[in-house]
């Protein structure tokens, strides 16, 4: 198994800050695809790029706020009647994934949620430090401060010989330096540029650690006004929505 490219979907914040798109990452590979987190305007980022669903196989969701898992109800009703599916969809996220989407689902559409799918949707309950094998890629998901009940993930996925980290939703913990070294790829959350919160991340307490990382490439996503406001002065690399990342 190869991850050939990641497409970014969605770099924004909670808040769409400057237009930005939700959380969304396609990591494309030679056996199929794994989508990162699935925000609210997942649908509307990949028919932009045009891209199809098809591939997907699995859905991996970093922790259960609004604009990292509301798109699923959308991508539920896209495989029913835009893109038909007949092979299962795995969702694997923190515990409780399954009620809560549901849940979602039930409150966005009851009508089409009380139908039977062509698909089926497994939910799998992920825990840190478990490998999980999806999409042909190992997925080990790990702690991350932020929400805390149900928990919040980082999460690495290798395949092939390369390694992706993504922070998720994360405030600062010394563990992001141990998971992001030799890592081919570190997408990590930057809502903040100087503003120091214990659940988000900001731009100048990553580049203060910028080398300790160990990444060969770190792209910042998340992106909120104030570091929008500020880019001028960034000198990491930012994501945008349509980046995509070749191998």
């Amino acid at each position: 198994m190869q991850i050939s490219r990641v497409v970014f979907l969605g770099t924004g914040d909670a808040y769409s800050a400057y237009g930005r798109l939700n959380a969304a990452y396609l990591i494309e590979g030679s056996e199929g695809s794994l989508l990162l987190d699935c925000g609210p305007t997942f649908l509307a980022a990949l028919n932009r790029e045009k891209l199809s669903t098809d591939p997907i196989d699995a859905v991996f969701i970093t922790h259960l706020h609004g604009d990292h898992f509301g798109g699923l109800p959308f991508l539920f009703l896209h495989l029913c009647y835009i893109e038909p599916r007949s092979r299962p969809l795995t969702l694997i996220g923190p515990p409780g994934i399954e009620s809560r989407v549901m849940r979602l689902y039930r409150t966005m559409y009851a009508d089409s949620a009380e139908e039977p799918r062509p698909y089926a949707v497994h939910f799998v309950e992920s825990h840190p430090g478990e490998q999980l094998l999806y999409s042909g890629m190992q997925i080990i998901p790990f702690n991350v401060p932020h929400q805390q009940n149900p928990p919040s993930y980082g999460v690495e996925l290798k395949a092939g010989g390369r390694k992706i980290v993504f922070t998720g939703d994360s405030g600062w913990t010394e563990d992001l330096a141990t998971h992001t070294q030799g890592a081919d790829l570190f997408i990590c959350e930057c809502s903040f540029f100087e503003t120091r919160l214990p659940t988000h991340l900001d731009y100048i307490r990553i580049a203060e650690n910028l080398a300790r990382f160990g990444a060969k490439r770190t792209i910042l996503t998340h992106l909120g006004v104030e570091v929008l406001e500020r880019q001028e002065e960034i000198e990491i690399e930012t994501g945008y929505d349509g980046l995509v990342v070749t191998f």
